[in-house]
């Protein structure tokens, strides 16, 4: 194959990768688990918990001519096991040791590269030093606050600031549309911004005692665009149909006064690609699975996005 990539699946996603693969026409070559094997170029998929970007196959000879080919290439490794679990495992025991903690919010996304390998039979490897994600598998996992929020749905905001290394700043101003039970509301009233936030329903006590903090009953659809002035961030993670979201996301975007946007796109039965490509085409905006996803989307615009482009340095991908 002249061209080839890796794509692989977030945990229980693979039929939507698969289809997002068949809509795109990239033919797919071999399927192990929620490893895909395409014969195209990189390019930027929703469904793609992490990207293998320069993979080749490698020949060995033993698992110790394995384990210093890799290290001969770079010094971190992670493996992705799809098939003979103990060779593999004992190649992975003979190269240097990496502890892949939970991360600690607020540090930077790791600097170093990390490469991804599997063993594809007893003789061969495929691998890629160069991978889309700095996290094992594209997993980014955190030491989780199983006190302070009310729902764990803070954790997408967690890892889109992480993965982006894009964080909020004190005094700058949020708006958390459909708010309650206040998960993105807390996270942005513990980075000091100044949060206002809109539900029909009240936030959690805790979340609308913090400082910072203003709550408005009402509908997060209703709040206009043009009477709210400049805005730092606009957060969505309410249940609605992609429709009405992206329709939502265009009505701000047209005013010109929300420097960053993060949306979740809630999928409601099969995966509609035609949809999703609306939101794909907005210019300086991303369309991604966090790992802290269900069946849903995180959609990012502005300054963040800006950023996370960069951290995935698609500029070096042969398109």
């Amino acid at each position: 194959m002249e061209n080839m990539t890796v794509y692989i699946a977030p945990r229980f996603f693979e039929q939507e990768l698969k289809q997002e693969l068949e809509h795109y026409k990239l033919p797919i070559v071999e399927e192990k688990g929620r490893l895909f094997l395409v014969d195209a170029k990189p390019r930027q998929l929703a469904w793609a918990q992490n990207t293998w970007l320069e993979p080749f196959f490698m020949p060995i000879d033993s698992v110790g001519d394995a384990a210093k080919k890799l290290k001969a290439i770079q010094r971190n490794w992670h493996n992705h096991p799809i098939d003979l679990f103990r060779r593999a495992k004992l190649i992975e025991e003979k190269l240097p040791p990496m502890r892949f903690k939970p991360h600690e919010f607020g540090q930077n996304s790791p600097n170093s590269p990390l490469g991804a390998w599997a063993l594809w039979d007893n003789n061969t490897l495929l691998l890629s030093a160069r991978c889309s994600s700095a996290f094992a598998h594209g997993e980014c996992l955190f030491m989780e606050n199983k006190i302070d929020p009310p729902s764990r749905a803070y954790l997408k905001l967690w890892e889109t600031f992480t993965i982006s290394d894009f964080f909020p700043k004190e005094n700058e101003l949020a708006i958390d549309l459909g708010a309650c039970p206040g998960g993105w509301t807390w996270v942005m009233a513990e980075q000091n911004a100044k949060v206002f936030a809109i539900d029909k329903s009240p936030l959690d006590p805790k979340v609308a005692a913090m400082s910072h903090v203003d709550f408005c009953k009402g509908s997060g659809f209703a709040l206009e665009p043009k009477d709210c002035g400049e805005v730092d961030w606009l957060l969505s993670d309410m249940a609605c149909y992609p429709e009405r979201l992206y329709d939502l996301a265009i009505k701000w975007i047209n005013n010109k006064n929300a420097k960053n946007i993060i949306f979740t796109v809630k999928l409601q039965g099969s995966t509609d690609h035609a949809m999703l490509e609306l939101f794909k085409e907005i210019e300086n905006s991303s369309l991604l699975h966090l790992c802290c996803n269900k069946h849903e989307l995180t959609w990012i615009y502005g300054e963040v996005n800006l950023n996370y482009q960069k951290k995935l340095d698609f500029t070096k991908i042969r398109f």
